[in-house]
């Protein structure tokens, strides 16, 4: 209802809003203009029957001419249309019914034009389902009274009254005038409505063209994204491939004390760089939704051990002291999940707390929250005694980009991406992190997450962890490199010797089919990205090859490379495993020897 419509308001204007559709626009036009139409006849009819001293006419359509006027000052004050219909409807009806049975007692024509406008006006009015049912009312009491007519059944005590002409023509040309005016209108109203669907079909269409365009545009967009930090990837990873590597051999041929310092500081330097690349780019990819959690054995004494080694070393330059406690009932427990992402979150979780905290204490800790058997709920928390974290403050710092604040950012350094990474990867698994902290006081990160165990018992743990230890299994091996960066070629030469392996090497796809099919080797390394033939294509032939036992040979990737289904890709093209750039020497260790080698260290080629 408008506002502006009130008690004294006649105007059309102000029942019609901007709000109603154009169907329920054209029903209150045709109330309030039919008004008039319907005003004017039956005060017709009631001056032509009032003359002709038909009592009951006169009184039925007296009592008419005053609904008629009530209904129209409701339908200006309040436009609830719906009631006034019902109301007109059940009027009509009402006049209808006692004029066939009991004023006139016969079915005239204007009895059926009667009909027939009840019919139009509660169908366009009110719909299908009132519709019918107003029909029904009108139709079958009429047609009751025919048959009860021609059977000379009807009869009631009541004289019929006779109208003259003068009333049948006035009350015919009414209902005829107000048959066409509903058609009229309502077609128009129709037609009007057909000709804006169309156009909103028409805008629909325009607004869908422009949105599958803007979708075109956010996905060239993304695609280039991606392209972009695959290039800057490769292209950062590649020198510092040759930076951590370099520093790895150097560390390994037992330098004096002031040398191994250096490196150790030049390694931690290239390791940071490393982290701030890959924060970035497994951030590109949990957005992405392309992480998949793995579920293999593994110790997580030993992990966490191995976690928390470095970060001793952190922790300890800052003066700072670590404290790792694992439950007993954890120690040399074999569990079944996904270790690289655990690392990753408690790695960042204690990086934050070493980076945040001046002086005091590191405490990492683990703990059994609950034993069914073959299922363990671990919690694992991570308290400091650094700067805190204000309350207001909890939430803001799992956003991507972001920490406490700009203060905090100049002063401590990093991405931002840690926590919000951390978040990422517990949410993907339904896992919630708990908070806790006070300014100046510290924070407590905590949260559960469940492991299956596996059948295995403590002392049948996987013999890749000896292995590692141990590379003279592998100092027989044939190894092709294919690689076309000189440094990384000095490089792995340089790292390969150590292992007693001389490589050979190919700087393309094509020269590694050359090679390969000259001569024989036990396992391949494969660079991704190299001139005339790139490292998938190389692979994929190598498979095609006639010989069972050349097809078959293991290939490692070797790749510096970011795109989110890396991995998918390599193992498309055919190659077991792969590797990223730089690569820690035990990591390229592990994956050799998990391809070439038995449990008892004798190649298997």
């Amino acid at each position: 209802m408008s506002k502006d419509a009130g008690f004294f308001n006649f105007s059309i204007n102000n029942i019609i809003s901007n709000d109603q559709s154009i169907l329920d626009q054209a029903r209150i036009r045709l109330l309030y203009y039919g008004f008039y139409i319907v005003f004017v006849a039956v005060a017709g009819l009631f001056i032509s029957v009032y003359f002709q001293h038909l009592d009951l006419l006169t009184i039925t359509s007296g009592v008419v001419l005053v609904c008629v006027v009530v209904l129209f000052k409701y339908l200006t004050y309040r436009p609830q249309w719906r009631y006034v219909s019902h109301a007109l409807l059940i009027i009509a009806t009402l006049v209808n019914l006692s004029n066939v049975f009991i004023v006139i007692q016969k079915v005239d024509v204007i009895t059926i034009q009667v009909i027939l406008l009840v019919v139009i006006f509660s169908y366009y009015m009110l719909g299908q389902s009132w519709g019918l049912a107003y029909s029904l009312i009108n139709i079958i009491p009429v047609m009751g009274f025919y048959v009860l007519e021609y059977n000379e059944s009807y009869f009631i005590p009541l004289r019929p009254e006779s109208i003259d002409q003068s009333t049948i023509i006035i009350s015919m040309f009414a209902n005829f005038i107000i048959i066409v005016f509903i058609h009229s209108h309502f077609y128009t109203a129709f037609f009007k409505n057909i000709k804006q669907l169309k156009e909103t079909s028409d805008e629909q269409a325009t607004l869908n063209s422009r949105l599958a365009l803007a979708i075109e545009k956010a996905e060239k967009s993304s695609q280039i994204k991606t392209e972009f930090l695959a290039t800057m990837s490769h292209e950062i990873r590649t020198p510092l491939n040759a930076i951590v590597g370099m520093s790895n051999l150097m560390i390994m041929a037992n330098p004096r004390a002031d040398q191994r310092e250096n490196l150790n500081v030049l390694k931690s330097s290239a390791n940071n760089l490393q982290s701030i690349v890959n924060d970035v780019l497994d951030f590109n990819k949990i957005e992405a939704g392309k992480v998949t959690f793995e579920n293999i054995k593994f110790n997580l004494g030993e992990l966490l051990d191995n976690i928390c080694g470095a970060q001793m070393i952190k922790a300890e330059e800052k003066g700072l002291k670590f404290n790792l406690k694992i439950d007993p009932a954890l120690n040399n427990r074999l569990l079944l999940g996904d270790p690289t992402r655990l690392t990753q979150i408690l790695f960042n979780l204690i990086s934050n707390a070493i980076k945040f905290t001046r002086e005091g204490n590191i405490y990492v800790k683990a703990f059994c929250h609950e034993d069914r058997g073959n299922k363990l709920t671990i919690t694992f928390t991570v308290k400091d005694t650094g700067i805190g974290i204000d309350k207001d403050n909890l939430q803001s710092i799992f956003e991507p980009f972001t920490q406490e604040s700009i203060t905090t950012t100049r002063q401590y350094g990093g991405t931002g991406m840690g926590l919000a990474i951390v978040k990422r990867l517990l949410e993907l698994q339904n896992i919630q992190m708990h908070v806790s902290s006070k300014l100046g006081e510290g924070s407590d990160f905590s949260f559960n997450m469940k492991f299956m165990v596996p059948t295995l018992r403590t002392n049948e743990v996987s013999t890749k962890y000896s292995l590692l230890q141990n590379a003279d299994g592998v100092s027989s091996l044939r190894m092709l490199i294919a690689e076309d960066n000189p440094v990384n070629v000095l490089l792995m030469k340089k790292l390969l010797s150590k292992w007693n392996i001389i490589p050979t090497i190919a700087e393309n796809g094509k020269r590694v089919i050359e090679v390969f099919k000259e001569d024989n080797f036990d396992i391949i390394l494969m660079d991704l990205q190299m001139p005339v033939m790139n490292g998938f294509d190389a692979a994929m032939e190598i498979r095609k090859l006639p010989d069972a036992r050349k097809a078959g040979v293991p290939i490692i990737a070797l790749t510096a490379t970011a795109l989110l289904d890396i991995e998918e890709q390599v193992l498309n093209a055919g190659m077991n495993d792969y590797v990223s750039k730089p690569f820690k020497p035990e990591d390229l260790m592990e994956k050799i020897q998990n391809l070439v080698l038995t449990v008892d260290g004798h190649s298997s080629l």
